[in-house]
């Protein structure tokens, strides 16, 4: 009885104080999350590779017709001097005197010889993308020849792998993928958002380019345009994104304690301060928020704590409308996932931002 009741005082005392080994939803999703993130990286990996494929396809295949379009221009020439020729040689044909005929001929005869082996001047360019297209079936055939073998399998055989010292290259050689992402991958789907001053609170200002605003002590007079915020210091993008993958940056050195970044679909409420309106606390929204040296992931008035190595200064969005990824890094110094959001989206996103004081700013990126 005694060791029962010892038994029931330990089982309690996991839940009491916390066991480092026990399950729990945060660190299932947690993991999930940071799946998410990579194979995000993997995507934008092979992307890169098709695109460096093709070119290397386009490369050779320019080269090849630069060869034949060289090949043809010679030909040509080489047309117009045997067209001389035989005007020339028809020319002699009509001389009566046999003697000067065969002196005009022997003459003529050398150059004709010279002019004579057209066809041995033109030859076919060896072309064949049989390599690559080897190369990468291969690529494919090493995946699914992993694939097939159970998750469980793999890992296990990881496991004692790592514990022997040795790995698997095979995929490794093939795609040479990063422990990190990489920010020139998602530069290449790099996009300079404007902001649009109709949207703009009346107690923000926007500069001259559209890439920065900032707050002002005094609001702006006249009429409030009705996409225009009222109550809150919000500003929506001019561009918006309905299709394909899109990143862009916000820099955030001088928005002092407080801001949001995120993206809105124009159905967001432009009027009142009531969470319909509010950045990341309806459907209308997502976003990351700072205030009082605290960072939180909002959407649908969800949140998720948030816990940075450092306060960034320059956020990273990257928006993958088909496949419903909205994911944010840390730019600062890196590429630093911080969270990511899955959604299907119905209706076009707008990069949206909102500020308690100071600047915030999108920089042009290359």
């Amino acid at each position: 009885m005694q060791l029962r009741s010892s038994r029931q005082v330990d089982a309690s005392s996991l839940f009491q104080w916390g066991c480092p080994h026990f399950p729990s939803d945060a660190h299932a999703e947690s993991s999930k999350t940071w799946l998410t993130d990579k194979f995000t990286e993997l995507r934008l990996l092979l992307d890169e590779e098709e695109m460096l494929a093709k070119k290397f396809i386009d490369k050779n295949m320019q080269g090849a017709l630069q060869v034949y379009r060289e090949q043809v221009e010679s030909c040509r020439k080489q047309i117009d001097v045997m067209g001389s020729l035989s005007s020339r040689v028809w020319g002699i044909s009509q001389e009566p005197n046999p003697v000067q005929l065969l002196q005009a001929y022997t003459a003529t005869e050398q150059e004709m010889k010279q002019h004579a082996s057209l066809g041995e001047l033109s030859h076919p360019v060896p072309l064949s993308f049989e390599p690559i297209k080897s190369f990468f079936k291969g690529l494919v055939e090493a995946m699914q020849s992993t694939f097939q073998t159970p998750l469980d399998v793999r890992l296990k055989e990881n496991i004692n792998c790592q514990l022997s010292g040795s790995s698997s290259t095979t995929l490794g050689t093939l795609l040479k993928t990063s422990p990190s992402p990489e920010r020139s991958l998602f530069l290449k789907y790099a996009r300079t958002p404007t902001l649009d001053p109709d949207t703009m609170h009346a107690r923000l200002r926007l500069s001259a380019d559209g890439l920065t605003v900032r707050s002002s002590l005094l609001g702006r007079l006249g009429p409030t345009p009705a996409m225009r915020f009222d109550a809150l210091w919000q500003v929506l993008g001019r561009d918006c994104f309905a299709a394909g993958r899109h990143y862009w940056e916000v820099d955030l050195q001088e928005a002092g304690s407080g801001w949001w970044v995120g993206a809105a679909y124009p159905s967001l409420r432009r009027r009142g301060a009531s969470a319909t309106a509010r950045l990341g606390c309806n459907r209308q929204s997502w976003c990351l928020k700072r205030f009082d040296l605290e960072y939180w992931a909002f959407h649908d008035c969800q949140r998720c704590r948030l816990r940075p190595r450092d306060d960034p200064d320059r956020l990273g969005v990257f928006l993958d409308y088909e496949a419903g990824v909205l994911a944010f890094y840390d730019v600062t110094g890196g590429m630093s996932h911080l969270h990511t959001f899955r959604a299907v989206f119905q209706e076009p996103l707008y990069p949206a931002l909102r500020l308690w004081e100071g600047a915030i700013s999108i920089p042009r990126l290359p």
